[in-house]
Formats: structure tokens, C-alpha cells, sequence
């Protein structure tokens, strides 16, 4: 096998009737195995007026160990703190989750929702099911680019530490500013060909120079050496693009799962276009600035009634991914990815013997 093959298994979660938690939708859910070697989904849970929780279930298996189904658990995050609410609501949405191995932690990275907007904060966890609120990340500024005060979302944290640019071992994340006049509602009308602003329509690695030998997460740093890992390259991904699943370690380097956004062709309605579509990148085990591969088209995008007709149309979005290793398939991963922005759907990946040939991973003079 020399490509990256992906085979949809089903839907797993979609709104309980009569939950008013959930009635705008279940989604892009953080996938992480417990201590008790159990699969728990962390959906964002959406109540009337985009209300969000974020939920914890329990993934059921059917006999072949393809994932059918969940079991509520209740929840992990409610909107509590300032940066989580506003006036007209709020809410904790699209999280993600890796073990944190120089804490022996759980650490959660998700979107926060305020008065300022959309901006990552960070929980972290023993058991899965106890929380502790880290705060929002900061983020010093960067070759003329602030982060602070900018919206940011799609964080997520590797598992272990990564050497900074000057080689010293740092809690690393990547994450997708949102700069005014960069979403894709605001590029979608651009010509079809145009110049990319690198700077800014990108996916960034950042590293936290928090002391790991000490073991106290409780108060991070700020978030520093910034680099620009990713900017838009192939048409699917022309608008825009971001993170997905959290970094996992594969015998080719670190996978992720991003998202991408370009145009449909045959528009799905009179006031939408935008199309999120999913793509494999593997990132250097020892230097994960570094791309070893970037897929040239989608994994995965949409094409079931059920990824073409919800909350927000034409919308596969990675978040989650669970190795198999308790199926003894290493280079088996299940996708768990939201569905239009209404249910949660998996998919099967599975990683080739070797990395196909090298496909463009990005470039100084980027144009789409």
C-alpha cells in the first residue's frame, strides 16, 4: 500500500430528541483513550442560540471493533469563566486532547467563546472526567504579526516535548490565527487564482517554555518561536486552512488530519459555497516544523446526505483520532469529524508501508 486510504464506517453521535443540550447539534469531538483503555468522545454540544458545552461519552464497538455508537456521560466543560461567556451566551467548543507526557496529564486545548471572540484555552486532566481550568494561551508577537487579541482557534498540543528553534524541550502547539479579511467568508470572492498573505492565512507551531521538570502545569508561560508550519497550497484548500486532529506519532513522523476550505461547484443553497474537505500532512518526528508529506487532495469530503445538509452545509471537520492498537493495527487510525456541523461521524485511515511521493508541502511564493 502507497497511499493513504480512507473508508467512512458511520455515524456515531447525532442530537438526542428532546435534549435541548443538543439541539442545534453534536460535533467535532476530541477522541482519547482513558486510563481504563476505553475510547471517550468529547463532542461540543449545541444548545438554542450556539450555546456550547462540551460533552463526554463513552464510544461503543460493535464485534468486527468498528465504532457504532456512544454512551452519554454528561459533561466536562460548561461555560464558566469570563473568557467562556457573553452577554447573548457563550460557550467551550471543538476540543481536543493529547496525554501530556511530561505532566502525566490529560491536557485539553479548546475554543473559548467571548465578548472578544473565538481565542484557545487550555484544561487539564488526571481522569478524563475532573477538569482544571489552565487559562487562555498568550502568545508573544512575531516578525510584525500579534497574536494576542486576535482570534484564534484549532489548538491542539503534541504528546510530548518538542525542541524549540534553540533546541530546548517545550510543551509545542499548533494552532490557526483568524486575522480580520482572512476568513473564508471574506476570501471566497476573490478571483480564482491570488496571492496567499503566508504570514497570516496559516497553520503556526508555537512553543511554551514552561519548566517540564517540575511538573506544575498550573501556570504557563506565553507562547513563543513561532513558526508558520502550513499556508493554503491546492485548490480544495484555497480559502483557507487549519488544524484538525491532535499530532500522533506514526513509524513515517507525526500525522494530522487538517481541514481545508475551498468552493463547491454546484452550490447547496443560495448563500453558502464554502466546502471543508480533509488532508493528510506527516511532520518530522525530531523537527516537526518540518513537512515530510502533505496530501495534494482530500481524504475525506463531503458527500453523504448527512456531511451536505445540517447546521452548516458541505462540512467535514477532523478533530478527533484513536490508534488501534488495541485491535494489535498500529497503522490503523479512526477520524472522528463532525458532520455539517450537526452529528459525528468516523472514518477509517489507514497509513501506507511507505509515505507516497513527495507532494509540494508548502513554499515561500505560495499561490492558489
Amino acid at each position: 500500500m502507497t497511499d493513504f486510504l480512507l473508508q467512512r464506517l458511520g455515524t456515531v453521535m447525532e442530537p438526542e430528541p428532546g435534549n435541548p443540550q443538543e439541539v442545534e447539534g453534536v460535533l467535532n469531538p476530541a477522541a482519547v483513550r482513558g486510563p481504563d483503555g476505553e475510547l471517550y468522545l468529547f463532542p461540543r454540544l449545541v444548545a438554542r442560540g450556539n450555546y456550547s458545552r462540551i460533552g463526554i461519552a463513552r464510544v461503543r464497538f460493535n464485534e468486527a471493533g468498528d465504532p457504532v455508537g456512544v454512551e452519554r456521560l454528561g459533561i466536562a466543560l460548561e461555560p464558566e469563566a469570563d473568557y467562556e461567556r457573553r452577554p447573548d451566551g457563550g460557550g467551550c467548543e471543538d476540543p481536543r486532547i493529547s496525554f501530556f507526557e511530561p505532566f502525566k496529564s490529560y491536557m485539553m486545548t479548546y475554543t473559548a467563546f467571548s465578548p472578544q471572540g473565538p481565542r484557545i484555552a487550555l484544561a487539564l486532566s488526571k481522569d478524563l472526567f475532573h477538569w482544571q481550568r489552565l487559562g487562555l494561551a498568550t502568545f508573544s508577537p512575531h516578525d510584525g504579526v500579534e497574536f494576542d487579541g486576535e482570534d484564534n482557534k484549532d489548538a491542539s498540543i503534541f504528546p510530548v516535548a518538542i525542541s524549540n528553534p534553540a533546541g530546548i524541550p517545550a510543551l509545542a502547539m499548533l494552532h490557526r490565527p483568524l486575522f480580520t479579511t482572512t476568513r473564508p467568508e471574506e476570501t471566497a470572492y476573490h478571483p480564482a487564482s491570488r496571492k496567499v498573505d503566508l504570514h497570516r492565512e496559516s497553520i503556526w507551531i508555537s512553543y511554551c517554555h514552561t519548566d517540564l521538570e517540575d511538573r506544575e502545569p498550573y501556570r504557563l508561560g506565553r507562547f513563543t518561536s513561532h513558526h508558520r508550519l502550513a499556508s493554503p497550497v491546492w485548490p480544495w484548500e484555497r480559502l483557507k486552512i487549519g488544524g484538525g486532529t491532535p499530532p500522533i506519532l506514526t513509524r513515517h513522523g507525526w500525522l494530522i488530519v487538517y481541514h481545508g476550505v475551498g468552493e463547491v461547484a454546484e452550490l447547496s443553497s443560495e448563500d453558502r459555497h464554502l466546502c471543508y474537505s480533509a488532508g493528510v500532512m506527516v511532520l518530522s518526528d525530531t523537527h516537526p516544523r518540518l513537512i515530510y508529506y502533505r496530501s495534494q487532495k482530500p481524504v475525506l469530503t463531503p458527500s453523504l446526505p448527512q456531511e451536505r445538509r445540517g447546521t452548516v452545509a458541505d462540512v467535514v471537520f477532523p478533530t478527533g483520532i484513536d490508534q488501534r492498537l488495541d485491535l494489535g493495527t498500529p497503522d490503523r487510525f479512526d477520524v472522528y469529524y463532525g458532520m455539517a456541523d450537526s452529528r459525528i461521524g468516523v472514518a477509517r485511515l489507514d497509513v501506507p508501508d511507505i509515505l507516497p511521493p513527495k507532494a509540494l508541502a508548502d513554499h515561500p511564493k505560495a499561490k492558489v
